[in-house]
């Protein structure tokens, strides 16, 4: 019988007799194809010997305590972390508060406290570039020899490659912040998305240009502003977890300069009606870049350019349609020359 799947947000909360387990420990913000290669790993140790396969992230990130002025903009939240974890089989995540006291744990101490008393862990599996304790002064040498004292193995695993360079969430988010987002796509094994609550917009598009749903301002990774084919859900889904009615859409992420906008939004427009009530809130996916946001000299011209835009996508989405039912998504653009695909 399979463990029900448990998020737990302390060590107090995980109960005695939890384990033993087969454990990864990272930020893991995106759960990009690096870090699904360590699940999958942690997965088979766990299978093969008995054990609950556990991952430790943690909430902020670390960077936000210690240097908060380096603090990046993160590409998922918890919840979703968890949810990505979940669906590459996990059965628990904990999500530990990354505080001041946590910091100053030295190496040995948040080896004997979290992961031998706390999760008791029979076996570790971490990326090669994994650092540990105060001041990072843990590395994989330091938490192999931490498991030879402790009682549980320790695996490191190379970094997966695309294009001769590692894969990374900061390499993503960069990816991300300049547009580039079927590039992100190929490294984190799906669309990159935004989610959050539809709020009310100045009315604008409705009355002269098309109508839109606007979402809330993000605390995560933006796209560069621009226009993007897009797919559109009721906000909840996390992709790799169940399924989901997605709409086909064309979103704006930008400032609406032919309007006087001063402040940054995401307006998504779907190119089919959802049936029944607006969603209150939506997720989108960013498939790919079609062109930068640039002010138009009349809103007839932006409807115009909408309804172009509009056009281009659908004529994407017609293309993926004819391959059939159950036909993946493929996306080939400008950022995927040279024969690469991306497919989810």
């Amino acid at each position: 019988m399979t463990a029900a799947f448990r998020i737990y947000r302390s060590l107090e909360e995980i109960e005695a007799g939890f384990g033993p387990s087969a454990l990864t420990v990272g930020v893991f913000d995106g759960v990009h194809c690096g870090h699904q290669r360590i699940l999958r790993r942690v997965v088979a140790m766990a299978e093969k010997n008995g054990w609950m396969p556990a991952a430790v992230t943690f909430d902020p990130h670390p960077a936000a305590v210690v240097a908060p002025e380096h603090a990046p903009r993160l590409m998922s939240t918890p919840a979703e972390r968890a949810l990505l974890m979940h669906a590459a089989g996990m059965v628990a995540v904990v999500v530990l508060p990354f505080t001041e006291e946590l910091s100053r744990l030295g190496p040995e101490e948040f080896v004997r406290r979290i992961l031998k008393e706390g999760l008791d862990a029979r076996a570790v599996v971490v990326g090669e570039n994994f650092r540990f304790g105060r001041r990072q002064a843990g590395d994989t040498r330091l938490l192999a020899e931490l498991g030879r004292q402790y009682g549980f193995l320790t695996e490191v695993m190379p970094a997966v490659r695309r294009r001769g360079r590692a894969v990374s969430s900061s390499e993503i988010r960069g990816l991300i912040e300049r547009g580039e987002v079927a590039s992100a796509a190929r490294l984190l094994g799906r669309p990159y998305a935004l989610e959050g609550h539809v709020v009310p917009g100045r009315g604008i598009g409705s009355k002269l240009t098309v109508p839109t749903l606007n979402l809330a301002p993000s605390e995560k990774v933006l796209p560069a502003t621009g226009v993007y084919i897009t797919r559109t859900s009721a906000a909840g889904h996390v992709a790799g977890h169940g399924p989901a009615l997605l709409w086909p859409s064309v979103t704006n992420v930008g400032y609406r300069p032919s309007f006087s906008g001063d402040r940054l939004i995401v307006e998504t427009h779907l190119l089919q009606e959802p049936g029944g009530a607006a969603p209150r809130g939506i997720r989108i996916e960013f498939l790919r870049r079609l062109r930068e946001e640039r002010k138009f000299p009349s809103a007839e011209e932006l409807k115009a350019q909408i309804l172009r835009d509009a056009a281009r996508a659908r004529r994407h989405f017609e293309r993926l349609r004819r391959q059939g039912p159950g036909a993946r998504v493929i996306l080939t653009t400008k950022e995927s020359r040279g024969g690469s695909r991306v497919s989810y």
